[in-house]
């Protein structure tokens, strides 16, 4: 091992080590992942298609909510403003949250609203694996009532100053709107701080933050073409950096690791760690920018906080459903590379 690996796997160590000492405010869409269980009873006469004996159904924390669970379970104090609907998956979401030690002061409870779900079922035979089959997706339309935009925006400005740096979660559902984005870079222009966005749809509506983490899939969205290799990627990857004004930008690759493109710096390619077959990306994005956030509001450089987001990244697609990484794993990560 050279000491060049040796003192990065001791400087990700120390980063991880800094977690507990974290705020980070997440601000996004909420999503109850619900997961349905069942097993291959027999095939339908009323149509090819299985009929599923229900096993158990399993709500855990999606979109958003997975965000402020990963940075919950890497030790840092998580606060989160979004919205529900007062129905059952809304509940279960809020306790699954408090139980994790997520503040959800900044969560509305808006009754004319459904909570946003998305219901995989998953089905095998007896003694097999349960495999995804379909989902569901209930969706909300983007915020209709003004009442919930000021008090999330309201609920932004009062937990601002108690944070270390701020996650946007945005997959469309409304929370990030313009009056939320104007209010969190104002706040920004007068208290410096990390502000980062992961955006499914609309990466390129939220200029003058700080960073982002897009995938391969969102940076070509935004570019209107098919990127066929990794130069391609690296040109618009700068390219889109430049034009949003960010410090620095992480594309994640799946497979194929992660591109850090950062202001006055050369593009960095990152391999991926651990095994290179997925065993389920659901939520991993989440878990990428939760670690990303909470190194450079540790005080990381950029290329350090990208290669613990990676060893995160790494280890959470090995795990099935809407899952969360754990100071020790990445811990484990780091130091095994670094051996």
């Amino acid at each position: 091992m050279s000491n060049k690996t040796k003192n990065l796997a001791e400087r990700l160590a120390a980063l991880v080590g800094s977690f507990t000492e974290r705020r980070v405010l997440v601000v996004g869409d909420l999503v109850a992942d619900q997961f349905v269980f069942g097993e291959i009873s027999r095939i339908s006469r009323e149509a090819p298609v299985m009929i599923l004996r229900h096993e158990r159904t399993e709500t855990v924390p999606g979109g958003a909510a997975n965000c402020a669970m990963n940075l919950a379970s890497l030790g840092a104090r998580a606060g989160l403003v979004g919205v529900v609907g007062d129905d059952a998956a809304g509940r279960a979401l809020l306790e699954k949250l408090t139980s994790a030690d997520v503040d959800c002061g900044g969560v509305v409870v808006a009754p004319e609203l459904s909570t946003t779900t998305k219901r995989r079922v998953l089905a095998g035979h007896a003694h097999s694996p349960r495999q995804q089959v379909i989902r569901l997706d209930y969706e909300n339309e983007p915020l209709p009532d003004a009442g919930i935009v000021e008090e999330i925006v309201r609920n932004v400005r009062e937990r601002f100053d108690r944070t270390d740096a701020v996650i946007v979660s945005d997959y469309n559902y409304g929370v990030a709107c313009k009056e939320t984005l104007d209010a969190l870079l104002a706040l920004a222009a007068n208290v410096p701080k990390p502000l980062l966005v992961d955006s499914r749809y609309r990466l390129s509506e939220f200029a003058g933050f700080t960073s982002a983490t897009p995938n391969e899939d969102e940076v070509e969205h935004v570019a209107g073409k098919r990127l066929t290799n990794a130069g391609e990627l690296e040109i618009e990857a700068v390219r889109l950096r430049q034009r949003l004004g960010y410090n620095a930008m992480l594309v994640t690759r799946g497979k194929h690791g992660m591109l850090l493109v950062e202001r006055g710096a050369e593009p960095q390619h990152i391999e991926a760690v651990g095994s290179h077959d997925a065993v389920d990306v659901t939520g991993a994005g989440d878990t990428v920018i939760a670690a990303f956030a909470l190194a450079l509001a540790s005080g990381s450089v950029y290329s350090d906080a990208a290669r613990l987001a990676n060893h995160a990244g790494g280890i959470v697609v090995l795990k099935r459903g809407t899952a969360c990484v754990y100071p020790h794993e990445l811990l484990a990560s780091v130091l095994q590379e670094g051996e």
